[in-house]
């Protein structure tokens, strides 16, 4: 696997870089991140989430976000085209064959 050819320090700093730019991005919509790449910003929240241990779900996702994720999603989220639903399906669709 990939992640054993970064150290922490590396991979900490980029990370938080990401977190910085998909807070500055808000004009991206989670759906749209989930029809290309196959996962948004709750995704990434619900993986710290997971890797923490005691952490919850609405802790992570506030990480991530900047703010709570009902404040978020109330600036900025708007309501998801039968397009991009279904691109999201195809797209989620291939994530099982690698996990």
């Amino acid at each position: 696997m990939a992640d054993n050819m970064l150290n922490d320090a590396v991979a900490a700093t980029a990370f938080r870089r990401l977190v910085a730019h998909l807070q500055h991005r808000t004009d991206v919509q989670n759906i749209d991140l989930m029809g290309t790449a196959g996962f948004c910003r709750n995704c990434l929240a619900d993986w710290i989430a997971e890797a923490d241990g005691a952490m919850s779900r609405e802790e992570a996702r506030a990480i991530i976000h900047g703010m709570p994720f009902a404040e978020w999603k109330q600036r900025y989220q708007s309501e998801a085209t039968p397009e991009q639903i279904t691109k999201m399906q195809e797209s989620v669709a291939k994530n099982a064959d690698s996990h």
